[in-house]
Protein backbone atom coordinates (compact mmCIF):
# COMPACT_ATOMS: atom_id res chain seq x y z
CA UNK A 1 0.00 0.00 0.00
CA UNK A 2 1.31 3.64 -1.38
CA UNK A 3 2.13 6.07 1.75
CA UNK A 4 0.13 9.11 2.17
CA UNK A 5 0.58 11.91 4.29
CA UNK A 6 -2.67 13.00 6.73
CA UNK A 7 -5.18 15.17 5.65
CA UNK A 8 -4.57 18.00 4.19
CA UNK A 9 -1.42 17.98 3.19
CA UNK A 10 -1.92 15.26 1.40
CA UNK A 11 -5.21 16.64 0.00
CA UNK A 12 -3.18 19.60 -1.46
CA UNK A 13 -0.14 17.73 -3.32
CA UNK A 14 -3.47 15.39 -4.74
CA UNK A 15 -4.63 18.83 -5.94
CA UNK A 16 -1.40 19.90 -7.83
CA UNK A 17 -1.31 16.46 -8.80
CA UNK A 18 -4.33 16.83 -11.28
CA UNK A 19 -2.71 19.53 -12.94
CA UNK A 20 -1.21 19.08 -15.76
CA UNK A 21 2.70 18.71 -16.20
CA UNK A 22 3.19 18.18 -12.93
CA UNK A 23 3.49 14.66 -11.45
CA UNK A 24 2.91 13.05 -8.17
CA UNK A 25 7.07 13.79 -7.39
CA UNK A 26 6.31 17.64 -8.43
CA UNK A 27 2.95 17.78 -6.61
CA UNK A 28 4.73 16.69 -3.24
CA UNK A 29 7.56 19.62 -3.95
CA UNK A 30 5.31 22.45 -4.71
CA UNK A 31 2.95 21.56 -1.70
CA UNK A 32 6.01 21.32 0.94
CA UNK A 33 7.33 24.51 -0.37
CA UNK A 34 3.96 26.23 -0.46
CA UNK A 35 4.05 24.54 3.42
CA UNK A 36 7.32 26.37 4.52
CA UNK A 37 6.44 29.66 1.98
CA UNK A 38 5.68 32.87 3.89
CA UNK A 39 2.04 33.83 4.78
CA UNK A 40 2.50 36.78 2.03
CA UNK A 41 4.14 34.56 -0.74
CA UNK A 42 0.93 32.12 -0.18
CA UNK A 43 -1.60 34.67 0.38
CA UNK A 44 -0.93 36.22 -3.14
CA UNK A 45 -1.13 32.80 -4.49
CA UNK A 46 -4.38 32.31 -3.20
CA UNK A 47 -5.40 35.90 -4.30
CA UNK A 48 -3.46 35.01 -8.08
CA UNK A 49 -5.70 32.45 -8.21
CA UNK A 50 -8.99 34.22 -7.03
CA UNK A 51 -8.88 36.82 -9.35
CA UNK A 52 -8.19 34.82 -12.34
CA UNK A 53 -11.00 33.54 -12.16
CA UNK A 54 -13.09 36.21 -11.35
CA UNK A 55 -12.04 38.31 -13.68
CA UNK A 56 -10.47 36.08 -16.58
CA UNK A 57 -13.10 35.57 -19.59
CA UNK A 58 -13.29 33.90 -23.29
CA UNK A 59 -13.76 37.03 -26.13
CA UNK A 60 -16.67 36.52 -27.51
CA UNK A 61 -15.46 37.28 -30.86
CA UNK A 62 -12.37 35.21 -31.10
CA UNK A 63 -12.15 32.58 -27.77
CA UNK A 64 -8.97 33.96 -26.20
CA UNK A 65 -8.60 34.99 -22.88
CA UNK A 66 -9.21 38.73 -21.34
CA UNK A 67 -10.46 40.74 -18.82
CA UNK A 68 -13.03 42.66 -21.37
CA UNK A 69 -14.46 41.61 -24.28
CA UNK A 70 -13.49 42.22 -27.07
CA UNK A 71 -9.88 40.84 -26.74
CA UNK A 72 -7.08 43.75 -27.01
CA UNK A 73 -6.27 41.63 -30.31
CA UNK A 74 -9.48 41.75 -31.54
CA UNK A 75 -10.50 45.48 -30.77
CA UNK A 76 -6.66 46.62 -31.75
CA UNK A 77 -7.57 48.72 -35.22
CA UNK A 78 -4.43 48.02 -36.93
CA UNK A 79 -4.75 44.05 -36.99
CA UNK A 80 -5.80 42.72 -40.61
CA UNK A 81 -9.15 42.04 -40.28
CA UNK A 82 -8.93 40.35 -43.62
CA UNK A 83 -7.15 37.26 -42.26
CA UNK A 84 -7.90 34.87 -39.50
CA UNK A 85 -5.35 32.44 -37.96
CA UNK A 86 -7.54 29.11 -36.34
CA UNK A 87 -6.01 27.61 -33.55
CA UNK A 88 -6.36 25.29 -30.88
CA UNK A 89 -5.93 26.57 -27.92
CA UNK A 90 -5.53 29.73 -25.87
CA UNK A 91 -2.20 29.38 -25.36
CA UNK A 92 -1.26 28.86 -29.33
CA UNK A 93 -2.23 32.51 -29.84
CA UNK A 94 0.65 33.65 -27.66
CA UNK A 95 3.04 31.18 -29.07
CA UNK A 96 1.96 32.63 -32.83
CA UNK A 97 2.48 36.18 -31.63
CA UNK A 98 5.74 36.02 -30.63
CA UNK A 99 7.36 35.12 -33.54
CA UNK A 100 5.96 39.12 -34.74
CA UNK A 101 5.59 37.69 -38.13
CA UNK A 102 1.31 37.91 -37.87
CA UNK A 103 -1.15 41.03 -37.79
CA UNK A 104 -4.14 39.77 -38.27
CA UNK A 105 -7.03 38.22 -35.80
CA UNK A 106 -7.11 34.80 -34.42
CA UNK A 107 -10.06 32.14 -33.64
CA UNK A 108 -9.50 29.48 -31.08
CA UNK A 109 -11.43 26.39 -32.04
CA UNK A 110 -10.83 24.93 -27.49
CA UNK A 111 -9.47 21.93 -28.98
CA UNK A 112 -9.32 19.56 -32.14
CA UNK A 113 -11.07 16.57 -33.27
CA UNK A 114 -10.49 13.78 -31.39
CA UNK A 115 -13.05 10.90 -31.86
CA UNK A 116 -11.27 8.51 -29.08
CA UNK A 117 -11.66 11.30 -26.58
CA UNK A 118 -15.06 11.88 -27.92
CA UNK A 119 -14.17 15.15 -29.15
CA UNK A 120 -16.42 15.84 -32.63
CA UNK A 121 -16.57 18.66 -34.67
CA UNK A 122 -19.62 20.02 -32.78
CA UNK A 123 -17.32 20.54 -29.73
CA UNK A 124 -15.24 22.78 -31.15
CA UNK A 125 -15.67 26.67 -31.57
CA UNK A 126 -16.39 26.06 -35.14
CA UNK A 127 -20.24 27.88 -35.16
CA UNK A 128 -18.99 31.20 -34.16
CA UNK A 129 -16.03 30.85 -37.09
CA UNK A 130 -18.16 30.63 -39.53
CA UNK A 131 -20.69 33.30 -38.00
CA UNK A 132 -17.91 35.52 -38.03
CA UNK A 133 -16.89 35.04 -41.93
CA UNK A 134 -20.32 35.05 -42.75
CA UNK A 135 -20.86 38.79 -41.05
CA UNK A 136 -17.46 40.21 -42.14
CA UNK A 137 -17.16 39.92 -45.49
CA UNK A 138 -14.05 41.06 -45.79
CA UNK A 139 -12.05 38.21 -44.71
CA UNK A 140 -10.05 36.78 -47.53
CA UNK A 141 -7.95 34.17 -45.80
CA UNK A 142 -7.93 31.42 -43.00
CA UNK A 143 -4.82 30.20 -41.79
CA UNK A 144 -5.28 26.79 -40.54
CA UNK A 145 -2.22 26.79 -37.78
CA UNK A 146 -3.03 23.36 -35.61
CA UNK A 147 -0.83 21.16 -33.84
CA UNK A 148 0.94 18.75 -36.54
CA UNK A 149 -0.12 15.46 -34.73
CA UNK A 150 -3.07 13.47 -35.82
CA UNK A 151 -6.39 15.35 -34.33
CA UNK A 152 -4.56 18.91 -35.43
CA UNK A 153 -4.67 17.17 -39.13
CA UNK A 154 -8.06 15.66 -39.13
CA UNK A 155 -9.47 18.94 -37.68
CA UNK A 156 -7.28 20.89 -40.54
CA UNK A 157 -9.17 18.68 -43.16
CA UNK A 158 -12.62 19.07 -42.20
CA UNK A 159 -12.03 22.51 -42.00
CA UNK A 160 -10.27 22.96 -45.22
CA UNK A 161 -13.57 20.83 -46.65
CA UNK A 162 -15.94 23.11 -44.83
CA UNK A 163 -14.42 26.41 -45.39
CA UNK A 164 -13.20 25.61 -49.10
CA UNK A 165 -16.90 26.49 -50.67
CA UNK A 166 -16.95 29.46 -49.33
CA UNK A 167 -14.48 30.96 -52.05
CA UNK A 168 -12.33 31.93 -49.24
CA UNK A 169 -8.29 31.05 -49.25
CA UNK A 170 -7.64 28.36 -46.49
CA UNK A 171 -4.32 28.02 -45.87
CA UNK A 172 -1.63 25.62 -43.53
CA UNK A 173 1.47 26.21 -41.69
CA UNK A 174 4.17 25.17 -43.48
CA UNK A 175 6.51 22.05 -43.35
CA UNK A 176 9.59 22.88 -40.13
CA UNK A 177 7.12 21.88 -37.27
CA UNK A 178 7.88 18.21 -36.19
CA UNK A 179 5.17 15.50 -36.32
CA UNK A 180 3.19 15.39 -33.22
CA UNK A 181 4.81 17.98 -31.52
CA UNK A 182 2.88 21.47 -29.86
CA UNK A 183 3.01 24.91 -31.04
CA UNK A 184 3.34 25.78 -27.31
CA UNK A 185 6.80 24.11 -27.69
CA UNK A 186 7.74 25.55 -31.35
CA UNK A 187 10.86 28.38 -30.72
CA UNK A 188 9.83 31.14 -32.52
CA UNK A 189 12.03 31.33 -35.97
CA UNK A 190 10.95 27.28 -36.41
CA UNK A 191 7.18 29.26 -35.79
CA UNK A 192 7.09 32.00 -38.00
CA UNK A 193 9.01 30.27 -40.64
CA UNK A 194 6.01 28.18 -40.87
CA UNK A 195 3.64 30.91 -40.79
CA UNK A 196 5.52 32.59 -43.59
CA UNK A 197 5.69 29.29 -46.07
CA UNK A 198 2.10 28.43 -44.97
CA UNK A 199 0.49 26.43 -48.23
CA UNK A 200 -3.06 26.11 -49.74
CA UNK A 201 -4.93 23.35 -47.30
Amino acid sequence: MALVYDGAIQRLIDAFAKLPGIGPKGAQRIAFYLLSASDEESQNLIDAIDEVKTKVRFCEVCGNVCETSPCPICADPRRDRGVICVVEEVKDVMSIERTHTFHGLYHVLGGAINPMAGVGPESLNIPKLLERLKEDGGVHEVILALNPNIEGDATTRFLSALLRPSGITVTRLASGLPVGGDLEYADEITLGRALEGRREA
